[in-house]
Protein backbone atom coordinates (compact mmCIF):
# COMPACT_ATOMS: atom_id res chain seq x y z
CA UNK A 1 0.00 0.00 0.00
CA UNK A 2 1.24 3.55 -1.29
CA UNK A 3 1.39 6.18 1.25
CA UNK A 4 0.84 10.31 0.89
CA UNK A 5 3.42 11.37 -1.31
CA UNK A 6 4.94 7.54 -2.70
CA UNK A 7 5.29 6.95 -6.12
CA UNK A 8 5.50 3.16 -6.39
CA UNK A 9 6.74 1.77 -9.73
CA UNK A 10 7.30 -2.12 -8.52
CA UNK A 11 4.08 -4.15 -6.89
CA UNK A 12 4.70 -6.10 -3.61
CA UNK A 13 5.39 -9.38 -3.74
CA UNK A 14 2.22 -10.67 -3.26
CA UNK A 15 1.64 -14.58 -3.70
CA UNK A 16 1.61 -15.48 -7.71
CA UNK A 17 -1.65 -16.52 -9.12
CA UNK A 18 -2.07 -19.75 -10.38
CA UNK A 19 -0.60 -20.63 -13.87
CA UNK A 20 -3.08 -20.45 -16.80
CA UNK A 21 -3.32 -21.63 -20.36
CA UNK A 22 -3.02 -17.45 -21.43
CA UNK A 23 -0.16 -16.59 -19.47
CA UNK A 24 1.80 -19.13 -21.86
CA UNK A 25 2.55 -18.36 -25.60
CA UNK A 26 1.92 -21.30 -27.62
CA UNK A 27 5.24 -22.91 -27.68
CA UNK A 28 4.64 -22.76 -23.67
CA UNK A 29 1.80 -24.64 -23.99
CA UNK A 30 2.93 -27.68 -26.17
CA UNK A 31 5.47 -27.57 -23.44
CA UNK A 32 3.29 -27.56 -20.63
CA UNK A 33 0.67 -30.34 -22.11
CA UNK A 34 3.76 -32.61 -22.74
CA UNK A 35 5.01 -32.25 -19.73
CA UNK A 36 1.50 -34.08 -18.97
CA UNK A 37 2.06 -37.09 -20.86
CA UNK A 38 0.22 -35.48 -23.97
CA UNK A 39 0.38 -35.14 -26.81
CA UNK A 40 1.82 -31.47 -27.94
CA UNK A 41 -1.34 -31.12 -30.29
CA UNK A 42 -3.86 -30.99 -27.14
CA UNK A 43 -2.22 -27.44 -26.52
CA UNK A 44 -3.45 -26.29 -29.89
CA UNK A 45 -6.86 -27.81 -29.59
CA UNK A 46 -7.34 -26.88 -25.71
CA UNK A 47 -6.69 -22.98 -27.06
CA UNK A 48 -8.72 -23.38 -29.76
CA UNK A 49 -11.45 -23.75 -27.48
CA UNK A 50 -10.67 -21.22 -25.21
CA UNK A 51 -9.56 -18.49 -26.91
CA UNK A 52 -11.98 -19.57 -30.40
CA UNK A 53 -15.38 -20.41 -28.60
CA UNK A 54 -14.98 -19.11 -25.75
CA UNK A 55 -15.47 -22.04 -23.67
CA UNK A 56 -13.75 -22.49 -20.28
CA UNK A 57 -15.11 -25.72 -19.25
CA UNK A 58 -13.23 -28.88 -20.70
CA UNK A 59 -16.30 -31.17 -20.38
CA UNK A 60 -17.43 -29.48 -23.37
CA UNK A 61 -14.36 -30.43 -25.49
CA UNK A 62 -15.81 -33.43 -26.90
CA UNK A 63 -12.26 -33.98 -29.48
CA UNK A 64 -10.10 -34.57 -26.01
CA UNK A 65 -10.68 -37.70 -24.17
CA UNK A 66 -12.39 -37.26 -20.67
CA UNK A 67 -9.21 -38.42 -19.19
CA UNK A 68 -7.48 -35.64 -21.29
CA UNK A 69 -9.49 -33.03 -20.40
CA UNK A 70 -9.61 -33.67 -16.95
CA UNK A 71 -5.66 -33.38 -16.84
CA UNK A 72 -5.56 -29.83 -19.07
CA UNK A 73 -8.40 -28.08 -17.03
CA UNK A 74 -6.78 -29.06 -13.78
CA UNK A 75 -3.22 -28.09 -14.87
CA UNK A 76 -4.32 -25.07 -17.01
CA UNK A 77 -7.28 -24.08 -16.30
CA UNK A 78 -7.59 -22.72 -12.79
CA UNK A 79 -10.12 -20.28 -11.55
CA UNK A 80 -8.61 -16.55 -11.81
CA UNK A 81 -11.42 -14.38 -11.44
CA UNK A 82 -14.60 -14.58 -9.58
CA UNK A 83 -17.20 -11.77 -9.96
CA UNK A 84 -18.36 -10.35 -6.97
CA UNK A 85 -20.60 -7.77 -8.12
CA UNK A 86 -22.08 -6.67 -11.58
CA UNK A 87 -23.66 -3.40 -12.20
CA UNK A 88 -25.29 -1.60 -15.53
CA UNK A 89 -26.29 1.82 -16.59
CA UNK A 90 -26.42 3.73 -19.89
CA UNK A 91 -29.59 2.03 -20.25
CA UNK A 92 -27.76 -1.62 -19.94
CA UNK A 93 -24.86 -0.67 -22.63
CA UNK A 94 -22.54 -0.26 -19.86
CA UNK A 95 -21.67 -3.21 -17.22
CA UNK A 96 -18.97 -2.83 -14.73
CA UNK A 97 -17.81 -6.02 -12.74
CA UNK A 98 -16.18 -6.38 -9.69
CA UNK A 99 -14.03 -9.41 -9.56
CA UNK A 100 -11.94 -11.43 -7.10
CA UNK A 101 -8.94 -12.26 -7.35
CA UNK A 102 -7.19 -15.92 -6.03
CA UNK A 103 -5.76 -13.74 -3.04
CA UNK A 104 -8.70 -11.80 -2.07
CA UNK A 105 -7.66 -8.63 -4.23
CA UNK A 106 -10.23 -7.02 -6.00
CA UNK A 107 -10.27 -5.25 -9.25
CA UNK A 108 -12.77 -4.43 -11.88
CA UNK A 109 -13.51 -3.82 -15.61
CA UNK A 110 -15.92 -2.00 -17.27
CA UNK A 111 -17.63 -3.70 -20.98
CA UNK A 112 -19.30 -0.44 -23.19
CA UNK A 113 -21.25 -0.86 -26.29
CA UNK A 114 -21.50 1.57 -28.51
CA UNK A 115 -23.89 1.84 -32.26
CA UNK A 116 -20.42 0.68 -34.12
CA UNK A 117 -18.00 -0.87 -31.14
CA UNK A 118 -17.78 -2.86 -27.97
CA UNK A 119 -15.12 -1.22 -25.90
CA UNK A 120 -13.87 -3.38 -22.91
CA UNK A 121 -12.45 -1.28 -20.01
CA UNK A 122 -9.78 -3.58 -17.91
CA UNK A 123 -7.29 -3.44 -15.22
CA UNK A 124 -3.51 -4.48 -15.55
CA UNK A 125 -3.01 -3.75 -11.35
CA UNK A 126 -5.11 -4.29 -8.13
CA UNK A 127 -5.01 -1.07 -7.03
CA UNK A 128 -2.37 1.84 -8.45
CA UNK A 129 0.91 3.69 -7.09
CA UNK A 130 0.68 6.31 -8.95
CA UNK A 131 -1.06 8.29 -6.32
CA UNK A 132 -3.15 10.71 -8.52
CA UNK A 133 -4.89 12.65 -5.63
CA UNK A 134 -8.41 12.96 -8.04
CA UNK A 135 -8.08 9.30 -8.58
CA UNK A 136 -9.69 6.96 -6.55
CA UNK A 137 -7.91 4.22 -7.97
CA UNK A 138 -4.15 5.86 -7.07
CA UNK A 139 -5.90 6.73 -3.76
CA UNK A 140 -6.19 3.30 -2.40
CA UNK A 141 -3.32 2.41 -3.26
CA UNK A 142 -1.00 -0.70 -4.97
CA UNK A 143 -1.67 -4.23 -3.84
CA UNK A 144 -0.13 -6.33 -6.35
CA UNK A 145 0.79 -6.37 -10.45
CA UNK A 146 -2.34 -8.69 -12.13
CA UNK A 147 -0.97 -11.67 -14.05
CA UNK A 148 -1.03 -11.70 -18.05
CA UNK A 149 -3.83 -14.53 -18.19
CA UNK A 150 -5.61 -12.37 -15.34
CA UNK A 151 -5.58 -9.37 -17.61
CA UNK A 152 -6.63 -11.49 -20.70
CA UNK A 153 -9.89 -12.76 -18.48
CA UNK A 154 -11.50 -10.00 -18.35
CA UNK A 155 -11.52 -9.51 -21.86
CA UNK A 156 -12.71 -12.91 -22.48
CA UNK A 157 -15.18 -12.58 -19.75
CA UNK A 158 -16.95 -9.45 -21.97
CA UNK A 159 -16.94 -11.08 -25.04
CA UNK A 160 -18.99 -14.22 -22.93
CA UNK A 161 -21.27 -11.56 -22.29
CA UNK A 162 -21.71 -10.64 -25.46
CA UNK A 163 -21.96 -14.05 -26.95
CA UNK A 164 -24.76 -14.51 -24.74
CA UNK A 165 -26.82 -11.78 -25.69
CA UNK A 166 -25.72 -8.46 -23.37
CA UNK A 167 -26.11 -6.32 -26.07
CA UNK A 168 -28.41 -7.81 -28.79
CA UNK A 169 -27.92 -6.31 -32.71
CA UNK A 170 -24.33 -6.82 -34.07
CA UNK A 171 -22.24 -6.16 -31.64
CA UNK A 172 -21.08 -9.22 -30.72
CA UNK A 173 -17.69 -9.34 -29.92
CA UNK A 174 -15.20 -7.07 -28.64
CA UNK A 175 -13.61 -4.54 -31.16
CA UNK A 176 -11.60 -2.41 -28.81
CA UNK A 177 -9.88 -3.01 -25.42
CA UNK A 178 -8.81 0.33 -23.13
CA UNK A 179 -6.25 -0.08 -20.57
CA UNK A 180 -7.42 2.43 -18.71
CA UNK A 181 -9.03 0.44 -15.41
CA UNK A 182 -7.21 0.07 -12.59
CA UNK A 183 -3.18 0.37 -12.28
CA UNK A 184 -0.27 2.24 -14.38
CA UNK A 185 -0.52 -0.84 -17.44
CA UNK A 186 3.28 0.47 -18.15
CA UNK A 187 4.46 -0.60 -14.58
CA UNK A 188 3.09 -4.36 -15.30
CA UNK A 189 5.22 -4.11 -18.25
CA UNK A 190 5.49 -7.98 -19.37
CA UNK A 191 2.32 -9.27 -18.33
CA UNK A 192 0.47 -6.48 -19.78
CA UNK A 193 2.48 -6.94 -23.51
CA UNK A 194 1.94 -10.72 -23.10
CA UNK A 195 -1.91 -9.87 -22.41
CA UNK A 196 -1.56 -7.36 -25.75
CA UNK A 197 -0.24 -10.50 -27.65
CA UNK A 198 -2.85 -12.99 -26.26
CA UNK A 199 -5.56 -10.64 -28.11
CA UNK A 200 -4.36 -10.18 -31.06
CA UNK A 201 -2.35 -12.87 -31.95
CA UNK A 202 -4.61 -15.10 -33.85
CA UNK A 203 -6.48 -18.22 -33.13
CA UNK A 204 -5.40 -20.75 -31.32
CA UNK A 205 -2.84 -18.62 -30.36
CA UNK A 206 -4.90 -15.68 -28.80
CA UNK A 207 -8.20 -13.97 -29.70
CA UNK A 208 -7.32 -12.41 -32.97
CA UNK A 209 -8.09 -8.75 -32.18
CA UNK A 210 -7.11 -5.70 -34.19
CA UNK A 211 -3.96 -4.14 -32.70
CA UNK A 212 -5.25 -1.20 -34.09
CA UNK A 213 -8.09 -1.30 -31.33
CA UNK A 214 -6.00 -1.39 -28.28
CA UNK A 215 -5.35 1.62 -25.77
CA UNK A 216 -2.67 1.50 -23.85
CA UNK A 217 -2.67 4.63 -21.16
CA UNK A 218 0.38 5.78 -19.01
CA UNK A 219 0.86 8.67 -16.66
CA UNK A 220 4.40 9.14 -18.28
CA UNK A 221 6.48 6.14 -17.38
CA UNK A 222 9.06 7.43 -20.19
CA UNK A 223 11.43 4.12 -20.42
CA UNK A 224 8.36 1.79 -20.50
CA UNK A 225 7.16 3.92 -23.60
CA UNK A 226 10.35 4.16 -25.49
CA UNK A 227 9.95 0.13 -25.19
CA UNK A 228 6.48 -0.40 -26.34
CA UNK A 229 7.37 2.17 -29.17
CA UNK A 230 9.75 -0.79 -30.58
CA UNK A 231 7.65 -3.79 -30.19
CA UNK A 232 5.98 -2.92 -32.91
CA UNK A 233 2.40 -3.18 -32.46
CA UNK A 234 -0.14 -0.18 -33.79
CA UNK A 235 -1.19 0.46 -30.73
CA UNK A 236 -2.97 3.92 -29.40
CA UNK A 237 -1.15 5.07 -26.59
CA UNK A 238 -2.67 7.93 -24.72
CA UNK A 239 -0.65 9.76 -21.98
CA UNK A 240 -2.59 10.95 -19.12
CA UNK A 241 -0.95 14.78 -18.87
CA UNK A 242 -3.67 16.53 -17.12
CA UNK A 243 -1.71 19.66 -17.11
CA UNK A 244 0.33 21.14 -19.00
CA UNK A 245 3.20 23.19 -16.45
CA UNK A 246 5.36 20.77 -14.48
CA UNK A 247 4.59 23.17 -11.56
CA UNK A 248 0.55 21.95 -11.24
CA UNK A 249 1.15 18.37 -12.74
CA UNK A 250 3.57 17.45 -10.01
CA UNK A 251 0.83 17.73 -7.46
CA UNK A 252 -1.82 16.07 -10.26
CA UNK A 253 0.80 13.62 -11.40
CA UNK A 254 3.16 12.82 -8.64
CA UNK A 255 5.39 10.36 -11.04
CA UNK A 256 6.26 14.43 -13.06
CA UNK A 257 9.02 15.19 -10.49
CA UNK A 258 10.53 12.05 -12.06
CA UNK A 259 9.67 12.85 -16.09
CA UNK A 260 8.29 16.05 -16.06
CA UNK A 261 6.32 17.21 -19.08
CA UNK A 262 8.96 18.11 -21.82
CA UNK A 263 10.37 14.02 -21.33
CA UNK A 264 7.23 12.65 -21.43
CA UNK A 265 6.06 14.41 -24.56
CA UNK A 266 9.20 13.82 -26.18
CA UNK A 267 8.94 9.92 -25.48
CA UNK A 268 5.05 9.87 -27.20
CA UNK A 269 6.21 12.05 -29.91
CA UNK A 270 8.54 8.94 -30.44
CA UNK A 271 6.35 6.52 -30.18
CA UNK A 272 3.95 8.37 -32.85
CA UNK A 273 7.15 8.73 -35.30
CA UNK A 274 7.78 4.87 -34.81
CA UNK A 275 4.13 3.61 -34.92
CA UNK A 276 2.71 5.79 -37.36
CA UNK A 277 -0.37 6.60 -34.36
CA UNK A 278 -1.52 9.21 -33.20
CA UNK A 279 -0.66 9.79 -29.41
CA UNK A 280 -3.85 10.87 -27.54
CA UNK A 281 -3.26 13.23 -24.43
CA UNK A 282 -5.93 13.18 -21.74
CA UNK A 283 -6.86 15.87 -19.71
CA UNK A 284 -9.43 15.74 -17.01
CA UNK A 285 -10.80 19.31 -16.71
CA UNK A 286 -10.96 19.76 -12.86
CA UNK A 287 -12.66 23.30 -11.62
CA UNK A 288 -10.13 26.50 -10.88
CA UNK A 289 -7.38 23.87 -10.44
CA UNK A 290 -6.13 22.83 -14.65
CA UNK A 291 -9.09 24.67 -16.45
CA UNK A 292 -7.82 27.96 -17.39
CA UNK A 293 -7.95 29.44 -20.77
CA UNK A 294 -3.88 30.13 -20.61
CA UNK A 295 -3.06 26.60 -19.34
CA UNK A 296 -5.17 25.41 -22.36
CA UNK A 297 -3.21 28.13 -24.87
CA UNK A 298 0.27 26.71 -22.96
CA UNK A 299 -0.81 22.85 -23.95
CA UNK A 300 -1.57 23.86 -27.53
CA UNK A 301 1.94 25.33 -27.71
CA UNK A 302 3.31 22.08 -26.45
CA UNK A 303 1.40 20.14 -28.52
CA UNK A 304 1.06 22.03 -32.05
CA UNK A 305 2.81 20.11 -35.16
CA UNK A 306 2.50 16.88 -33.53
CA UNK A 307 0.56 13.49 -34.48
CA UNK A 308 -2.17 13.77 -31.61
CA UNK A 309 -5.22 14.40 -30.25
CA UNK A 310 -6.64 15.43 -27.07
CA UNK A 311 -9.33 13.96 -25.23
CA UNK A 312 -11.14 16.39 -22.44
CA UNK A 313 -12.25 14.82 -19.35
CA UNK A 314 -14.73 16.14 -17.62
CA UNK A 315 -13.80 15.30 -14.24
CA UNK A 316 -15.49 12.35 -12.35
CA UNK A 317 -16.54 12.45 -8.77
CA UNK A 318 -14.82 10.43 -6.77
CA UNK A 319 -15.95 9.85 -2.56
CA UNK A 320 -14.22 12.01 -0.17
CA UNK A 321 -12.35 14.59 -3.51
CA UNK A 322 -12.60 18.45 -2.91
CA UNK A 323 -11.98 18.62 -6.51
CA UNK A 324 -14.95 18.71 -8.99
CA UNK A 325 -15.58 18.82 -12.94
CA UNK A 326 -15.26 22.40 -14.56
CA UNK A 327 -17.69 25.03 -15.28
CA UNK A 328 -19.35 24.62 -18.49
CA UNK A 329 -18.16 27.45 -19.71
CA UNK A 330 -15.09 27.03 -18.77
CA UNK A 331 -14.78 23.56 -20.58
CA UNK A 332 -16.24 25.51 -23.81
CA UNK A 333 -13.16 27.99 -23.60
CA UNK A 334 -10.48 25.34 -22.81
CA UNK A 335 -12.16 23.78 -26.09
CA UNK A 336 -11.94 26.91 -28.24
CA UNK A 337 -8.38 27.21 -26.96
CA UNK A 338 -6.96 24.40 -28.25
CA UNK A 339 -9.65 24.57 -31.67
CA UNK A 340 -8.36 28.04 -32.10
CA UNK A 341 -5.05 26.59 -32.02
CA UNK A 342 -5.60 24.04 -34.74
CA UNK A 343 -5.33 21.23 -32.39
CA UNK A 344 -7.54 18.05 -32.92
CA UNK A 345 -9.68 17.90 -29.75
CA UNK A 346 -13.03 16.61 -28.33
CA UNK A 347 -14.64 16.19 -24.78
CA UNK A 348 -15.16 12.81 -23.60
CA UNK A 349 -18.40 11.04 -23.67
CA UNK A 350 -18.63 10.23 -20.14
CA UNK A 351 -20.01 6.44 -19.39
CA UNK A 352 -21.03 4.99 -16.49
CA UNK A 353 -20.76 7.11 -13.89
CA UNK A 354 -23.61 6.53 -12.21
CA UNK A 355 -22.11 3.11 -11.31
CA UNK A 356 -18.57 4.46 -10.31
CA UNK A 357 -17.39 2.75 -13.58
CA UNK A 358 -16.02 6.16 -15.68
CA UNK A 359 -12.43 7.46 -16.02
CA UNK A 360 -10.69 7.86 -11.90
CA UNK A 361 -13.90 6.24 -10.35
CA UNK A 362 -12.58 2.72 -10.01
CA UNK A 363 -11.96 0.83 -7.08
CA UNK A 364 -14.65 3.70 -5.24
CA UNK A 365 -16.77 1.36 -4.08
CA UNK A 366 -14.77 -2.57 -4.68
CA UNK A 367 -14.39 -2.83 -1.13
Amino acid sequence: MSVPGEIVLEAPRRGRPPRHLADLDPAERRAAVAELGLPEYRADQASRHWFGRLEADPSAWTDLSPADRTLVGEALLPSLLAPVRELSCDGGATVKTVWRLHDGSRVESVLMGYRDRVTMCVSSQAGCGMNCPFCATGQAGLTRNLSTAEIVEQVVAGARLLRDGAFPGSRDRVTNVVFMGMGEPLANYRAVLGAIHRLVDPVPAGLGMSARGITVSTVGLVPRILDLSKEGLPLRLAVSLHAPDDELRDTLVPLNVRYPVREVLDAAWEYADRTGRRVSIEYALIKDINDQRWRAEMLARLLQGHLVHVNLIPLNPTPGSPWTASDADDERAFLRALEEARVPVTVRDTRGREIDGACGQLAATAS
